[in-house]
């Protein structure tokens, strides 16, 4: 890339990406096995492997560190593998040919087999297992308010509120990434970098390989907010070259320098959440109001609802839609807005949302007595802190955490995961379709085989089993969901095919149904009696509603 003027020096920002923090680090505490000691052991050993551990980590070798020298299961090992797998930026044909391979297989050996051919990047991978701390919990932390992540004791964080946004929260999931990097970046560059690699004093020095695989995590920027440039160009850039200390003989970082570096130049994602707030387009799609009494509207519903964009400024890699805080809300959209966008579904209450297109990822959090309506979701449907909600998706992976009574209906390629603080979770086959379905499944690389939407893994904080946490639906409460919105496209039923159980409820309730009405057609009664019928019918009908929802209401 281009080289850049003095005055340009202080436009550039780093800053840390959110997929690897929000999918990959699990809301779980880390692995009591994956300390700083172990992780450094796992690059040390795939080394020696050769070509099977080094530069690219095969699942063979991984399960073996994982099963006998962690003691994790070989599940628990494969779900840290398939999550690296997901979040690297692989093409979508890429995901396709694997998906097309295990859909393919008929038992767990044929799958093992299609495992072992597996590989995906070392570096990411130490990575990952080390943002796992992420969510570790810390007695000092827990008694300290304001000081969540607190530095570690031999690498001091700067003051992180010079590089919040005036609006940005600490709590912000985007806050509490940020100060983990900068707490943690010491340690990081130490498991990527190789200890015998010194300069002529003798200092450690950081290669131009290892700042690559760093940028997995770090982002960058030369204007602050219009573009996107990746952290290694611009740490090679000639004006920049004292700052980072890169030498061009030996294509290498001073490790001081780089660090010191990076820190200081580490700010607000540009393209964030709370960037998005500030600067982005507010979106004024028409929302239907389901608290309207005897045809007269509400405000109340209104008060608070944030529906915003930052597509005015984002590149396409980094666009954001945040739907918050609607309450009592009917949403139908597709279209350009939120085509492959990261959208963050926030405190939604009595709604139902239809987001019909082919998105990136998908949030959802803290959301109450909703129905989710998504369409294909190009990497996770990630599903935080709900109550009663009911999600229906097309998706890459599921992940849910500290949710209760709700029910997921799914077509996805990978397990569920169902971590910690799940209670009553119900997961059923995906039971709807509309007209552009199928072309937004292949838009993003997905099919409708293979399907696991009923292979779900559950672990808790101890990463034990816990089967508690989920079962799969009774086909008795078992129903098709029709999309009451009109729209061209050649999707004309369900992707795949029911599982049979399922299918068979669903048949012979049209049986019975089919039956019924013949039995009315039947009866030959007048249209007076006709008409009294059909209100006796409704009068029960809003009886058993109510009851129903009453039972709801004291379950959850």
């Amino acid at each position: 890339m281009e080289d850049i003027t003095a005055e340009g020096m202080s436009e550039i920002v780093l800053w840390v990406k959110p997929e690897p923090f929000n999918f990959g680090a699990l809301h779980l505490p880390p692995h009591s096995r994956l300390s700083l000691h172990n992780i450094k052991k796992i690059v040390v050993y795939s080394k020696t492997k050769g070509q099977l551990g080094f530069p690219r980590l095969s699942f063979p070798v991984w399960k073996h560190i994982a099963c006998n020298k962690l003691q994790m299961t070989e599940e628990l090992a494969w779900m840290y593998f398939s999550l690296c797998d997901l979040l690297s930026e692989k093409s979508r044909d890429h995901f396709l040919r694997w998906d097309k391979l295990f859909g393919s297989c008929t038992d767990q050996e044929e799958k093992d087999k299609i495992r072992n051919q597996m590989t995906v990047d070392t570096l990411h991978f130490v990575l990952l297992v080390f943002i796992q701390h992420l969510n570790k919990i810390s007695l000092r932390s827990s008694l300290i308010p304001g000081e969540e992540w607190p530095a570690r004791a031999r690498s001091p964080s700067p003051d992180l509120e010079n590089r919040a946004s005036p609006s940005m929260s600490r709590s912000l999931d985007e806050h509490n990434h940020l100060s983990f990097v900068v707490s943690n970046l010491s340690a990081m560059l130490e498991l990527l970098t190789n200890p015998d690699l010194l300069d002529r004093h003798g200092e450690a020095m950081v290669p131009y390989d290892a700042v690559v695989s760093l940028a997995w995590l770090i982002g960058g920027s030369v204007d602050r907010r219009c573009s996107a440039t990746p952290m290694y160009d611009l740490a090679t850039m000639p004006a920049l070259e004292t700052a980072t200390g890169y030498s061009r003989d030996v294509n290498a970082f001073s490790f001081k320098a780089l660090c010191s570096w990076i820190q200081g130049s580490l700010g607000v994602n540009p393209f964030g959440i709370s960037s998005c707030i500030i600067g982005g387009r507010r979106l004024s799609w028409p929302l239907g109001d389901d608290s309207a009494v005897d045809g007269s509207p509400t405000n109340s519903s209104l008060i608070g609802s944030r529906l915003v964009s930052n597509e005015n400024y984002a590149p396409p890699k980094y666009k954001t839609v945040i739907l918050s805080q609607l309450c009592k809300r009917t949403i139908g959209r597709t279209g350009s807005t939120l085509r492959g966008s990261s959208v963050k579904v926030h405190r939604c209450h009595n709604s139902y949302i239809y987001l019909l297109a082919p998105m990136r990822s998908v949030s959802i959090q803290k959301c109450k007595n909703s129905t989710v309506v998504l369409g294909a979701v190009e990497t996770t449907l990630q599903v935080i802190g709900c109550k009663s909600v009911k999600i229906i998706a097309v998706c890459r992976q599921l992940i849910v955490s500290t949710t209760t009574t709700s029910a997921f209906h799914l077509l996805t390629p990978n397990q569920p995961l169902i971590l910690q603080g799940c209670i009553h979770v119900v997961i059923a086959p995906y039971h709807t379709f509309y007209p552009q379905l199928e072309d937004h499944m292949r838009a993003v690389g997905l099919s409708a085989h293979p399907n696991s939407w009923d292979k779900a893994f559950s672990i808790d904080k101890d990463y034990k089993d816990d089967p508690s946490a989920w079962h799969l639906m009774d086909s008795k409460n078992f129903y098709l969901f029709n999309i009451p919105f009109d729209m061209d496209g050649v999707t004309k039923a369900i992707p795949g095919e029911l599982p049979y159980v399922y299918k068979t409820a669903v048949q012979q309730r049209e049986q019975h149904i089919s039956a019924w009405q013949s039995s009315v057609k039947e009866a030959g009664l007048s249209k007076q009696q006709r008409k009294q019928f059909q209100a006796i019918v409704e009068a029960k009908f809003q009886v058993c509603w109510s009851i129903l929802q009453c039972l709801i209401i004291n379950f959850s």
